[in-house]
């Protein structure tokens, strides 16, 4: 085996107990922190759903889809892991069930593996880990930290611990096993129980694997006495176990482990010293989302509400987090209120309701369901002069909303909607209509990050500063070109298109018809971060502020 993969560090951090205990943000927040120590930190999600990637999976079931630059869609931790450590990850650093068997049966069918039994170990794991290695080697990272999704006794994930075992194997210095796992405290025990987080050790030692760290999830903190009995009963030393009480907020889990000696024991484990000691700009903004006080109200007008409110943070969750970002840097707290467009379809809801607010956002989607809705939400946003936030789906409504009350074009629609609109302001892009003819689904769309080029003296202009940008895609549909010149003349500005100006990627109006009214074709919130906001996001939090004052 190659030398650079023995001197490179692997941390694997899997689930015990129960799903949902917050192992993306466990790993998000020991990147971080590791990050901060000095070392290059990547971080691997390893899905164990057989879906080759994220893209066909429901965002009501599943939650967000995150789309990386190179146009891999993926699991919503690969968001968390970009805002926690402020970087970029490779598309290497994503991989599935299904996207490792699909290669391997490719590679069969292919007489790859010159006529041998292909069998899950050997060579499916050996793909597991070839993907790991190749991660370190494009990365050029110190330490790797890979959470395993699902919880350990699922046969979903087996084979992913298998080769996390075998790796530890070959590798024994180099490897550790971080368990994510749940205390309950039992309302009428009013005692934090550890039977649960035992016995799920005990089925990780099932796989030949023992944990070296605990994180005690919980409502409150470990305590010493508890810490030892699991101590005492799975072998893993009590100074192992970190405390991760619910909090306020995700971005405290860093202090918090910190707190509990997470880093020590972390690097103590391989041997290793830190190379400094940087927490300082992660503790000033968590330290803005506690001390701002001005409370500025959004409304935020979706679609997928179907399984109810708890889901949506989920399939919302990028969105939400940018405009946390420009927020609290631009001192105000957001309060977001979730409005379901098709109660104003249904008129169940009155769209007036908005002049209660400050700003209007409506995020990406796909579909019939509650379009009018969400177009009388745009229109009003629009004539009140409401400042109003569109994204993908959002620019596209915004884009028709204008052509039927402004430019005149009468039941203009998108073709997703209605194939035999008199007037297709939104259409299929034309690379994509053979692939939907031939039933090419699954990470067809146009993905992944695209240029564009800004028009000066607009407001996109004013925000990034700079005429030229990169942001990241995930749509079929787009401006109807035959449609821009007839749009502009009736006012509307596309102040971003594609370097050969064939597409339009940002809509908006002039600043002396309304005060921000802009939309873009792509999914800023992809690229926002805790320590570097995204300008789009910011302006429209300035937009607000100098409305709101």
């Amino acid at each position: 085996m190659n030398t650079r993969h023995r001197e490179h560090k692997y941390i694997f951090v899997v689930g015990g107990v129960m799903s949902g205990v917050g192992k993306g943000i466990a790993t998000s927040s020991i990147g971080v922190i590791l990050q901060s120590k000095g070392f290059k930190i990547s971080l691997i999600k390893a899905d164990p759903y057989l879906n080759v990637d994220a893209g066909t999976m429901n965002p009501i079931e599943h939650g967000e889809v995150f789309v990386l630059n190179s146009g891999l869609e993926t699991d919503q931790d690969m968001g968390n892991y970009e805002r926690f450590l402020n970087t970029d990850m490779p598309e290497e650093n994503y991989l599935t069930n299904g996207m490792v068997l699909k290669h391997v049966i490719d590679k069969e069918r292919a007489l790859g593996y010159d006529g041998k039994c292909v069998e899950p170990v050997y060579h499916v794991t050996e793909e597991i880990l070839n993907r790991f290695h190749r991660s370190v080697r494009n990365t050029q990272a110190e330490i790797t930290v890979i959470e395993i999704g699902g919880t350990v006794g699922e046969y979903q994930n087996s084979i992913f611990l298998e080769a996390a075992r075998l790796l530890k194997i070959r590798e024994p210095k180099n490897v550790m096993f971080v368990m994510v796992s749940y205390l309950p405290v039992p309302g009428k025990l009013g005692e934090m129980k550890t039977k649960l987080t035992q016995n799920a050790i005990r089925q990780l030692n099932s796989y030949g694997i023992q944990p070296d760290m605990i994180i005690a999830r919980a409502e409150v903190p470990i305590d010493q006495k508890r810490k030892e009995k699991i101590a005492l009963a799975s072998g893993v030393l009590s100074q192992d176990i970190i405390a991760a009480p619910d909090i306020e907020s995700i971005y405290d889990v860093p202090i918090n482990f910190e707190r509990d000696g997470l880093s020590e024991r972390i690097l103590s484990h391989f041997r290793l010293k830190p190379r400094k000691k940087d927490l300082v700009a992660w503790r000033k903004f968590v330290s803005k989302t506690k001390s701002v006080k001005k409370i500025i109200k959004i409304a935020v007008i979706g679609k997928y509400f179907d399984t109810g409110d708890f889901v949506l943070s989920d399939a919302y969750v990028s969105v939400i987090e940018a405009v946390k970002f420009s927020a609290y840097w631009q001192n105000v707290k957001p309060e977001l209120t979730w409005i379901n467009a098709k109660e104003y379809e249904l008129g169940k809801r009155k769209v007036s309701e908005l002049k209660n607010y400050n700003g209007v956002i409506v995020p990406g989607g796909f579909g019939t369901n509650g379009v009018e809705g969400i177009l009388s939400a745009i229109k009003f946003a629009r004539e009140n002069k409401i400042p109003y936030l569109g994204l993908c789906y959002g620019m596209q409504l915004a884009v028709i909303e204008y052509s039927r009350s402004v430019a005149g074009f009468k039941g203009a629609h998108t073709t997703e909607v209605n194939k035999n609109t008199n007037h297709p302001i939104i259409d299929i892009m034309e690379d994509q209509k053979d692939r939907l003819k031939d039933g090419k689904l699954g990470g067809t769309m146009r993905l992944g990050a695209y240029s564009a080029i800004l028009k000066p003296k607009t407001l996109a202009y004013e925000a990034y500063k700079t005429t030229r940008i990169s942001e990241r895609h995930r749509h079929r549909f787009e401006v109807n070109s035959n449609y821009i010149e007839r749009l502009e003349k009736a006012g509307m500005i596309f102040s971003g298109k594609s370097p050969d100006g064939r597409l339009c990627e940002i809509a908006e109006l002039p600043k002396n018809v309304h005060p921000f009214f802009l939309s873009t074709q792509f999914h800023p919130e992809f690229k926002a971060r805790p320590l570097s906001p995204h300008p789009l996001f910011t302006a429209f939090i300035k937009a607000i502020k100098r409305k709101v004052k």
